[in-house]
């Protein structure tokens, strides 16, 4: 056998844990029969909570068929398009579920996004009801007319709250900018008035898994923000995968931490999709930053957290750290960014729970490595290749030949979770799927036990006097410094190398720190040739939504000074 073969022996699968198979007999079913199971399975127990709001399975059910009447009224049909720009709210979870109940095409927004940003994804999409926030209802109608939509419902933050929160929130809301008053326009509902209209008979449609469920929007972090098309297959082949993953969590008695916004692919297949697949309760988080992460986590003793390195970081970093006991913690999985070595020790020490590392793309809806929860853990490496999944690293020249083991080249994968393709761009589709095989655009390597190792980017990767440098490699130098909480590398200009580093760090609170102090740390801890030549201090990063450091928008603002 040659080394160039060696992808097809599959050597990962000796390392999954003893309960994870190679793959199971995926059930063919979509996810809202997923939810019709498991609501007719456990009809009272708590589905959603809400700021202490509490909604069951029963409950949530007949909300969503409710909604899917609402929409069919309005002339939603099969295969058309209904935007949702909302953050974690429980009328996301239904109206999401409702749009897929009928045959609809979901597509989620970003409420942080710009009108220039949301006006592309509404036109694209073709999206023709919206579900949005107060907050955002009147700059929504004055868009609208820019766009295809008809039909805008709004929803509150105080629409689902528990006694005496609600009576006290139309005051409270407003002096805290939570919630505002919305003047009346044509086809503008209230999201509560629509629920109680509508019954909950909707009609029954035919779909199936090759069926598109929705557009999931790339966050346009490495370029133009492109429509991938999830099929119902894609969605419910990957919750079934993440349960395979887990064979420890296989009760309906965990609570999960929905802290990852549901308009993300990460948030809604690890956090809303898995929850209601297992059966279990979810914890809304609208705004994840680390006070009310922290309220929640003393509060409603999540046992499950799916978080992003940020969250990780600055929970602890946050003085309320110190009187939360996390230990109702038991798993966690952390994507989207590279986790620090120092952080995964640190939350672990704090929590007793156990922190894998994983890996995905919107394009594999998201996720295709996760390291084993019950078995080696490779600090560093994304881990194997889930269930049903086939990956290889092939040349960065010709996209094509497998490179062996230990050598970096772009990661490629397979399996029941990748996309149909891009919306309205086969030239793009053509050029990231080939024979089924997505091309990731990362720079990866296998181990010879089957772990993969993401290197970066293919377009972060700097070239310097020749030689091959990854943001990823000093990023992770600086992380380990303790007066370091966050760092960004980014290739620039340089007369002599070509390109050349620079670092830019947000320091620990109360933490001073000089260049030249870090620029002694780098030599020796760093090959001369990775030497930044550059390090800038920063209150903060630009970061998505879901906490992922916008290395794009920081690089273009370096080449913007320097035309």
């Amino acid at each position: 056998m040659t080394q160039e073969k060696i992808y097809e022996t599959k050597p990962w699968l000796r390392h999954y844990e003893k309960d994870v198979s190679e793959s199971i007999e995926y059930e063919e079913i979509c996810l809202p029969a997923i939810l019709e199971k498991t609501a007719e399975k456990n009809s009272n127990k708590q589905a959603l909570v809400f700021q202490g709001y509490r909604l069951n399975y029963r409950e949530l059910l007949t909300m969503v068929n409710r909604f899917a009447t609402c929409l069919t009224d309005f002339g939603v049909k099969k295969g058309d398009s209904v935007a949702i720009l909302l953050p974690n709210l429980i009328p996301c979870v239904a109206a999401y579920y409702a749009i897929l109940k009928i045959g609809g095409i979901a597509v989620m927004n970003n409420p942080l996004y710009s009108d220039r940003e949301l006006e592309h994804q509404f036109n694209d999409s073709g999206s023709k009801v919206l579900i949005t926030l107060d907050l955002l209802a009147e700059r929504m109608v004055a868009l609208r007319e820019k766009t295809g939509i008809e039909q805008i419902v709004y929803t509150t933050i105080g629409d689902y709250l528990p006694f005496p929160k609600n009576l006290l929130f139309p005051f409270v809301g407003k002096k805290k900018n939570l919630t505002c008053d919305v003047k009346q326009a044509d086809n503008l509902y209230k999201w509560k008035d629509v629920i109680s209209k509508y019954s909950p008979q909707p009609p029954v449609v035919d779909y199936g898994f090759d069926d598109v469920a929705m557009y999931q929007y790339t966050g346009g972090t490495t370029g133009v923000s492109k429509g991938v098309m999830l099929t119902h297959g894609n969605l419910s082949r990957q919750v079934q995968q993440i349960s395979a993953w887990f064979p420890g969590f296989q009760g309906n008695d965990e609570t999960m931490l929905g802290a990852l916004p549901f308009f993300h692919v990460f948030g809604l297949s690890v956090s809303m999709n898995f929850a209601i697949y297992m059966g279990w309760n979810n914890i809304l988080v609208p705004k994840p930053q680390p006070e009310p992460l922290l309220e929640v986590i003393r509060k409603f003793k999540p046992t499950f957290a799916p978080l992003v390195p940020t969250m990780y970081i600055g929970m602890l970093n946050n003085p309320d750290i110190e009187k939360t006991d996390m230990t109702s913690i038991k798993g966690c999985f952390s994507g989207s960014a590279p986790l620090p070595v120092e952080v995964i020790k640190k939350f672990e020490e704090k929590t007793g729970a156990v922190i894998v590392e994983g890996f995905g793309m919107t394009e594999s809806t998201p996720v295709t490595h996760i390291n084993p929860f019950n078995g080696q853990r490779k600090i560093g490496s994304i881990g194997l290749p889930v269930l049903s999944t086939d990956c290889r690293i092939v040349s960065l020249e010709d996209g094509e030949t497998d490179l062996p083991v230990g050598e970096a080249g772009e990661l490629l994968v397979k399996g029941p979770q990748v996309m149909k393709g891009y919306l309205n761009r086969p030239d793009d589709t053509s050029d990231t799927l080939t024979d089924g095989w997505l091309h990731t655009g990362d720079i990866a390597f296998m181990d010879e036990d089957g772990y993969f190792f993401i290197v970066d980017r293919k377009k972060d990767m700097i070239i310097s006097g020749g030689f091959n440098v990854y943001p990823r490699d000093i990023e992770e130098v600086f992380y380990k410094h303790p007066k370091v909480q966050e760092a960004c590398v980014v290739g620039i200009p340089h007369e002599e190398r070509g390109e050349a580093a620079k670092v830019f760090i947000v320091l620990q609170d109360n933490e001073n720190a000089t260049k030249e102090e870090l620029m002694e740390y780098c030599r020796e801890n760093l090959a001369k040739y990775k030497w930044p030549t550059e390090i800038e201090f920063r209150e903060e990063l630009p970061k998505t939504n879901v906490g992922k450091i916008l290395r794009k928008d920081l690089r273009a603002e370096e080449l913007g000074k320097r035309k």
